[in-house]
C-alpha cells in the first residue's frame, strides 16, 4: 500500500513537469528549406503555379515547411550577375533555373548549390552538363531540346493551312536555334515549302523583324522556340492577327495569346518535374545522382477562335490532333 502511494506520488510530479515544460514544436526544430526561383525572362504564371502545386502534393507549403525566394532580370543581360550575388547570399538550399544566362551567371557564384533546370535548350551544347546521364556538378534538371520538332511544326502547319508555300521564320542566330533551322530546312525542301528566314536581336528588334515580314509577304509565320518569343508572345500574336498571319510555334503559351498553333513540349510537366529533383535533393540526393531528362511528354495546342478571325479553315483530322483546341 505504501509502495503504490509513492507511484502515485510520483506520477503526480511528472504530470505537474510536463505541464509546466516548454512545448518543442518539432517542425520549429527543423531548418525550413530554401529554394530561389531565378528568371531571365518573365515565367508565364501557370508554369510556376504548376510548379507550386507539384511542391504541395509533395508535402510542402509556403510559408510552413518551404520558403521561396524570387528574383527575375526582366530581360536584362546587366542585371544578372547583381541578382545572382543577392540570391547567393541568401544561401538557398536550391536555386531553379530556367535561361542559360541565368545559370552562366550563376556559374562562378553558386558552385556549391545544387541548381534545378525546369527547361534548358541545351545543356551540354551550353557547357554546363558534359554528362547528361550523370551530371558531375550541381546541376541537373530537364531539357526541352528538341530540334528535329521544328520540322514537325512545319508538317502540321502545312496540314492545318495546305495552301501556303511561303513562310517566315522567327528566330535569334544561336547554336541552339541553327539546328532547329536545319531541320527546317529539311522539312521546308520536302514540303516544297519556301522559308524567309527574319532575325529578331532583342524585344527593341522585334518592331524591325515585323516591317521585314511584312514586306516579304509569307502565307504563314513560324517562331523558332526562345525566351524572347515567349516574353513578346502578346506582341506576336497581334502582328500576325493584323497581318491575318497562321502561326506556329513551339510553346502552347503563343497559340493562348492569339497564335494559330503551337507544338512543343509540355512545359507545365516540366516544371512539375522540376518539384520532384528539388523533392529529391532536399532528401539528400545530389545532383550528379539524378540524370537530366529529355523531353517526354509534347501537346498541339490549336486557336480555333484565332482561325476563325484570319479565315483559316482547319481541317477535323487537324483538330482531332490537338491536345487542346481553343474555341
Amino acid at each position: 500500500m505504501r509502495g503504490a502511494k509513492k507511484i502515485a506520488a510520483l506520477l503526480v510530479i511528472v504530470v505537474v513537469l510536463g505541464a509546466n515544460a516548454p512545448v518543442v514544436n518539432a517542425a520549429q526544430s527543423k531548418k525550413v528549406p530554401r529554394v530561389a526561383l531565378f528568371w531571365f525572362e518573365p515565367v508565364p504564371q501557370s508554369r510556376i503555379d504548376e510548379f507550386r502545386r507539384a511542391l504541395r502534393d509533395l508535402g510542402y507549403i509556403e510559408a510552413r515547411n518551404i520558403v521561396l525566394e524570387h528574383r527575375e532580370a526582366g530581360g536584362k543581360r546587366e542585371r544578372l550577375p547583381e541578382l545572382a550575388a543577392e540570391l547567393v547570399g541568401l544561401k538557398p538550399d536550391i536555386i531553379v533555373a530556367s535561361s542559360g544566362v541565368v545559370i552562366e551567371a550563376l556559374r562562378n557564384t553558386a558552385t556549391k548549390i545544387p541548381i534545378v533546370m525546369p527547361t534548358i535548350s541545351d545543356p551540354t551544347g551550353g557547357g554546363f552538363v558534359a554528362n547528361p546521364m550523370r551530371p558531375e556538378g550541381n546541376i541537373t534538371g530537364l531539357t526541352n531540346f528538341a530540334p528535329e520538332l521544328s520540322g514537325k511544326r512545319l508538317e502540321l502547319l502545312k496540314e492545318a493551312v495546305p495552301t501556303i508555300t511561303r513562310v517566315a521564320v522567327l528566330w535569334r542566330s544561336s547554336p541552339v536555334q541553327e539546328s532547329g533551322m536545319k531541320e527546317l530546312e529539311f522539312s521546308a525542301r520536302s514540303l516544297k515549302v519556301r522559308l524567309q528566314p527574319v532575325s529578331a536581336r532583342g524585344p527593341k528588334g522585334l518592331d524591325e523583324a515585323f516591317q521585314t515580314v511584312a514586306k516579304a509577304r509569307p502565307h504563314a509565320l513560324l517562331t523558332l522556340p526562345d525566351p524572347l518569343f515567349l516574353g513578346q508572345r502578346t506582341r506576336i500574336a497581334e502582328f500576325a492577327l493584323r497581318s491575318r498571319l497562321p502561326t506556329m510555334a513551339g510553346a502552347r503559351e503563343l497559340a493562348e495569346a492569339g497564335g494559330l498553333m503551337a507544338y512543343g513540349p509540355d512545359f507545365s510537366y516540366n516544371f512539375r518535374r522540376a518539384a520532384v529533383y528539388v523533392d529529391k535533393i532536399l532528401k539528400g540526393a545530389k545532383p550528379q545522382d539524378l540524370p537530366v531528362e529529355n523531353p517526354m511528354k509534347f501537346e498541339l495546342i490549336i486557336n480555333l477562335k484565332t482561325a476563325k478571325e484570319i479565315g483559316v479553315n482547319v481541317p477535323p483530322r487537324v483538330l482531332m490532333w490537338a491536345d487542346k483546341v481553343i474555341k
